[in-house]
């Protein structure tokens, strides 16, 4: 499936976009995203809806560990004691978005979306997924999904839409 294809073709992806549009604009909060194996899909699906500037901030694409550091504020001592797909780098990448940004709502997502890269404890799949906001508590989940590598990616693009749509209806902000 091409980039362009993505948003326009995946009516799903669409629907869900929009109800985080509708929650975010009747909470009056806007959101910032933080990827690394999305490559920026989460923020592309979000902005693919017109007037969506009213409630998406920024996105922030960070898929090195560098990137993930320098950008987004990941602590080096986490990137090298628990990796940058990890249930630690994700947290940081979330405040890390939030905290250089002007939103309110914060996701990160980093993953093993393959075909190399996985291990035992990490297969290829392995994505973590992180949610925040300013008064907000962090919540995190890992999921592991099969396929490969755009199977991957889609999933972890639909998980993280309804997952913020979840956050979103049962937040108090």
């Amino acid at each position: 499936m091409l980039f362009g294809d993505y948003c326009t073709m995946n009516k799903q992806i669409l629907k869900l976009a929009v109800k985080i549009g509708l929650l975010l604009k009747s909470k009056n909060l806007k959101l910032v995203t933080a990827e690394s194996c999305t490559g920026g899909l989460v923020a592309a699906a979000i902005t693919s809806i017109p007037g969506s500037s009213e409630y998406f901030d920024r996105g922030f694409v960070t898929y090195s560990n560098i990137a993930k550091h320098e950008i987004l504020s990941v602590k080096s001592k986490t990137l090298k004691k628990n990796g940058s797909v990890s249930i630690n780098t994700v947290k940081e990448m979330a405040l890390g978005a939030l905290h250089n940004s002007n939103a309110q709502i914060s996701v990160a997502i980093s993953g093993i979306a393959g075909p190399s890269g996985g291990s035992k404890t990490k297969p290829v799949g392995t994505v973590y997924f992180a949610f925040v906001g300013k008064n907000i508590s962090l919540h995190t989940i890992r999921k592991n999904f099969l396929g490969q590598r755009d199977y991957i990616r889609n999933q972890s693009v639909s998980f993280t839409l309804r997952e913020l749509i979840h956050f979103l209806s049962n937040s108090k902000a």
